[in-house]
């Protein structure tokens, strides 16, 4: 959908701009003589942008998930790993984790055919999805250029296409651009990315058509159903009607100026983005709902407005000077625990924000541009200044993706100018160098800070120590790093992250909670108790917290509130597996069989391809007498996990107790051939063969069970 005024021949009328842009704009010198560029450097451009940009991000083929949404999102969640009626009934319809984003389920559904849980295909799709931005980047830039820069000769201009790939790299290989591609679950950000860039491209060439006929009535479809496909990948794109209406103001000129804002001519330019604002406020409708049903908007009481104002001030600043100056970045800045909207970086922030405001607005009538680009950063941020603050993040690396476009477009216009200038005579060839050297110095510093900041996002440990180097205060990098520690299986590394956390905020329940798990890990069952009850207190609301608080106080022996604990698990998540399936082994322990059974059974429908309940369904039904249906539930065991000792144990039980001790001494070796220091099967192969009159043999099985079982009490007592 590039502009192609470039192709043979005379342009035709549709790709001319419309005689009301004719008559507004002004009349324009003619442009010194400059080189021509054929069609193979138009095309040799954007490819150079898309290789460029590859490699930027190439480390991120090398990258993990990471514990910052990944898990929940792709990990544990198998609703998108299918696309049947039910698989795509799910993506368009749920809210999952407090996004409406069906074409993204479905891009990661794709991801899982292709890659199956790999994480380097997940990222391999993001960094596709990246590079072809950059690419449909540089013919928007192109456009804008061609329109709101003086002397523009021809889009054949040589100078045109250099200083568009310069503006395209700017946002390409930027650092900024590091957290909407390395991160896998932020696919919604390059993906809605790709389709608002050929939104933006398509109203361009409808604002170039003729203003009847079918020509324009087509690019306007085109604009609408891609934009529909963009608020289907993330609601981003919401405040795009109010993009058109700048563009439309500047460097369009089918609003203001000679044309006005309510004159005939402009109030059908206002008619044309009804669809398209009536597709906005539908869509953000369904954005609150997803954040409200994830309850991730705070209250206004908990957050008042001075505090969204501080936020919402700084955050335009941050955006603005990272971009200039990308040091220091963090995959999170988490909203300060004592925030204080009067400290002087936010007054000063507010300060600075009116004063280019100002400036800009007063300039405006000599550089129009500058309060265009202006105000279409400002209308591309508002969504998250903090108006409807969701989440932890005070301002985040991602929301920059599409609202810094402008920056790059001055940057380009920059070098436009500087070519110009050259080209014309009116700059010596080394004040030219030093132009172009910085230019190339800026997009090879920008790469190398991308390459190394790609790394960051190399694996959990990493992540988290990267956000604690840069801000050592965030109660949520502490816990969060306790968390990648403790998959790790470093319980005593994570401990003290976890009590750093509840430390710094001592309501942050979550790190409660995952605090209580790490010593309950550790057998400091008292301790553990005491931290699930105050996450429950605080108001933790997950299942998981009732489910780990029953399991540690039935360690402790209190079997009676474990079930109440258990019991409320499931009033709050009726499928959770893991609380049927420690729900039915206690009632089992109580001899309370046929409830047991009941919730070991709901343990297996929930989730047939679990090794381990069907051992404890087993088990259980084996307790009733239903050897048979028994067998067959432990025998399942072990067809899904082959190297499952307990379960060949507990099969070869209970065939010893059929009389089948054939079997019964098969699993036993089986069992022990997996685990040798296994002394339960070892006493129970010795009385199988005991009683096949393999005495010599049984001996030797009973002597080495007891040798392990003593060996246990040694460690315990600690000698």
């Amino acid at each position: 959908m590039a502009d192609d005024r470039a192709s043979k021949g005379p342009m035709k009328s549709a790709d001319k701009v419309s005689s009301l842009e004719k008559r507004s704009r002004p009349k324009q010198a003619t442009a010194p003589s400059a080189p021509r560029s054929p069609d193979l450097v138009r095309f040799f451009v954007p490819l150079l942008v898309a290789l460029a940009t590859v490699v930027a991000f190439l480390p991120v083929l090398l990258n993990d998930f990471v514990n910052w949404d990944d898990y929940e999102i792709l990990l544990k969640n198998p609703h998108y790993r299918t696309l049947g009626w039910e698989g795509l009934r799910w993506m368009f319809t749920t809210f999952y984790w407090g996004h409406y984003q069906p074409l993204t389920w479905v891009t990661f559904y794709l991801d899982y055919v292709a890659w199956g849980m790999e994480p380097w295909g997940y990222h391999l799709t993001n960094l596709l999805l990246h590079a072809a931005n950059s690419v449909l980047f540089y013919f928007i830039a192109v456009r804008l250029l061609s329109l709101g820069l003086p002397n523009v000769a021809s889009p054949r201009d040589v100078t045109l296409p250099v200083a568009a790939g310069f503006a395209s790299l700017v946002f390409a290989v930027h650092p900024l651009r590091v957290e909407s591609v390395a991160w896998a679950t932020e696919r919604r950000d390059v993906l809605s990315g790709l389709f608002l860039f050929w939104t933006l491209l398509c109203y361009l060439r409808a604002s170039a058509a003729s203003s009847a006929g079918r020509t324009r009535i087509g690019w306007l479809s085109a604009t609408m159903l891609v934009f529909t496909l963009s608020l289907l990948s993330k609601a981003s794109g919401i405040v795009l009607p109010f993009v058109f209406l700048v563009l439309d103001a500047y460097p369009l000129r089918r609003l203001g100026g000679q044309v006005g804002w309510i004159g005939r001519e402009a109030r059908r330019v206002w008619w044309e983005k009804v669809p398209f604002f009536l597709l906005a406020i539908v869509f953000g409708i369904v954005a609150l709902f997803a954040q409200r049903e994830a309850e991730a908007l705070k209250p206004l009481e908990a957050y008042p407005i001075s505090h969204r104002l501080a936020q919402g001030f700084f955050g335009i600043a941050f955006y603005a000077w990272k971009t200039v100056m990308p040091l220091g970045l963090s995959p999170l800045y988490q909203i300060p625990l004592e925030f204080n909207p009067w400290d002087w970086p936010f007054l000063l922030s507010g300060v600075i924000v009116l004063a280019v405001s100002m400036i800009l607005l007063v300039a405006s009538r000599r550089w129009p541009a500058g309060l265009a680009i202006w105000i279409y950063y400002l209308v591309v941020l508002s969504p998250v200044l903090g108006t409807a603050q969701s989440g932890v993040q005070f301002v985040a690396d991602r929301y920059s993706y599409l609202s810094c476009l402008g920056w790059a477009i001055l940057a380009g216009a920059g070098l436009y100018y500087a070519l110009r200038v050259w080209v014309g005579g009116r700059m010596n060839l080394g004040t030219f160098a030093v132009t172009a050297g910085l230019a190339v110095v800026t997009v090879v510093g920008l790469a190398v800070m991308t390459w190394k900041q790609v790394q960051v996002w190399h694996d959990p440990e990493r992540l988290w120590r990267r956000v604690l180097s840069v801000d050592p205060k965030s109660s949520v990098a502490h816990n969060n790093l306790g968390n990648a520690l403790l998959r790790e299986g470093k319980v005593d590394e994570a401990i003290p992250y976890y009590r750093h956390a509840v430390e710094l905020d001592p309501t942050y329940a979550a790190a409660h909670h995952n605090l209580a798990y790490a010593l309950a890990s550790n057998g400091k069952l008292e301790e553990a108790i005491q931290r699930y009850r105050q996450a429950l207190h605080l108001g933790l609301p997950h299942a998981e917290a009732y489910h780990n608080l029953g399991n540690a106080l039935f360690k402790e022996g209190k079997v009676d509130e474990a079930i109440q604990y258990y019991r409320q698990a499931l009033e709050i998540k009726p499928a959770f597996v893991d609380a049927h399936d420690s729900l039915g082994l206690v009632l089992a322990s109580q001899g309370k069989f046929p409830e047991a059974v009941k919730h070991l059974r709901r343990s297996v429908e929930l989730m047939p391809g679990r090794a381990e309940a069907y051992l404890h369904l087993g088990t259980a039904l084996a307790r009733t007498g239903d050897i048979e249906e028994a067998i067959v539930h432990l025998q399942r065991a072990v067809e899904i996990q082959p190297d499952f000792p307990e379960a060949h144990l507990r099969l070869g039980v209970v065939m010893a107790a059929q009389g089948r001790l054939d079997k019964a001494v098969d699993q036993f070796r089986l069992a022990l051939r997996i685990k040798p220091e296994f002394a339960e099967a070892h006493e129970s192969l010795g009385r199988a063969l005991a009683e096949l009159g393999k005495r010599d043999e049984a001996i030797g099985h009973y002597q080495e069970a007891l040798r392990i079982m003593r060996s246990r009490s040694e460690a315990r007592s600690g000698r």
